[in-house]
């Protein structure tokens, strides 16, 4: 008999590849990935990516303009904070920020940004996460309400800017408890994963365990661990002077502490990755993941176009040959149709046997 939780997956994932497609949730997250180089002018505080097609997207949303998303099936129409975090950057990126309060630009990052102070809930241990409050299929299945290390990440990008746009310091304040779960153990509910075997510091998209290392997920969150250090880095040497930072310079040890802790991070995820993303390389393509399976996890198109985006972006924010040696790698497979080929037939077969 087909498992009825297995046959309900199926069915939403059948309909919104298909017939639902440019009205599921696919059709935010599946957008063309970009680089943006006006990030990369010195003082820009452009996002990385242009997430130009996730600032068209349709909808649904709600009452305040905040982003829902159609997943389709018995799961329905839900929040995700990821998606919240991210078409507030889309609409930061629309004017890199220099935008008048009351444009209609700003109004759409407000609205993403006060969706995440309301919606930062008490998670284990007294720490505070965005929550996603629906069941998730992955190789585990992840319980509602379940946080993520990605969510996290981008959450504090969106704030960060969001702070810096409107002095706001309820901005500050949220991107400074949901910077806590960066500091907590995995093992205590944390959402970064020390490797005491290797060394290497991973932060985890999905809290599973063992953890699997998802790679769009962990560059990602690391973006918004360089943007936290780079705002108080900012902060302590009065580069942001306003009566709300004035008063935040007043808890200095307190923030060079944070922002130490950040460096380090940051430094410490740059070294994780360039040892590990041969890990990530089938010869042919790369995978989605490092899940301890017996069958690799090939990358679908999309995330295969943005693991490249994001290493060029890794590249440009380190210098480091390894990143460019992968991008420049996994973009020459991507342009030869028998690797292309073997990528969909691989991830046909992985999907019939796992998930």
């Amino acid at each position: 008999m087909i498992n009825s939780r297995a046959f309900s997956y199926q069915r939403r994932v059948l309909g919104a590849y298909t017939f639902g497609r440019h009205h599921s949730a696919l059709s935010f997250w599946h957008e063309r990935p970009c680089v943006n180089p006006t990030a990369f002018r010195p003082g820009s505080w452009a996002y990385y990516m242009t997430f130009h097609d996730k600032a068209e997207y349709q909808g649904p949303f709600d009452a305040m303009g905040v982003p829902r998303l159609d997943y389709m099936g018995d799961t329905g129409i839900q929040y995700n904070p990821i998606a919240v975090a991210q078409y507030g950057l889309a609409w930061w990126n629309r004017t890199d920020g220099k935008m008048g309060p009351d444009s209609d630009a700003a109004q759409k990052v407000k609205a993403c940004a006060d969706w995440l102070v309301e919606n930062l809930e008490t998670v284990g241990n007294g720490n505070r996460a965005w929550t996603h409050r629906f069941d998730w299929r992955y190789y585990r299945t992840l319980k509602a309400p379940w946080y993520s290390g990605l969510a996290q990440g981008q959450g504090i990008s969106l704030l960060v800017r969001a702070f810096l746009m409107t002095g706001d310091f309820r901005y500050f304040e949220s991107a400074m408890e949901a910077w806590k779960l960066f500091m907590v153990p995995w093992t205590d509910g944390g959402v970064v994963f020390p490797d005491s075997d290797t060394g290497d510091l991973w932060i985890e998209e999905y809290l599973t365990r063992p953890p699997t290392h998802i790679l769009n997920g962990m560059i990602w969150a690391l973006w918004g661990v360089r943007d936290w250090k780079r705002l108080l880095d900012d902060i302590l040497e009065g580069g942001i002077i306003s009566a709300h930072t004035v008063n935040i310079r007043k808890d200095g040890p307190i923030l060079r502490s944070c922002r130490d802790a950040a460096a380090d991070l940051w430094e410490k995820g740059i070294r994780t990755l360039e040892r590990n993303l041969r890990r990530y390389d089938t010869g042919y393509w790369s995978v989605y993941d490092l899940a301890p399976l017996p069958m690799k996890n090939p990358a679908s198109a999309f995330y295969h176009s943005l693991h490249i985006v994001q290493l060029d972006v890794m590249h440009r924010l380190t210098g480091s040959g390894v990143f460019a040696q992968y991008r420049d790698r996994w973009t020459l497979f991507s342009k030869k149709f028998v690797n292309r080929l073997a990528a969909v037939a691989t991830k046909l077969l992985f999907k019939a046997l796992f998930y």
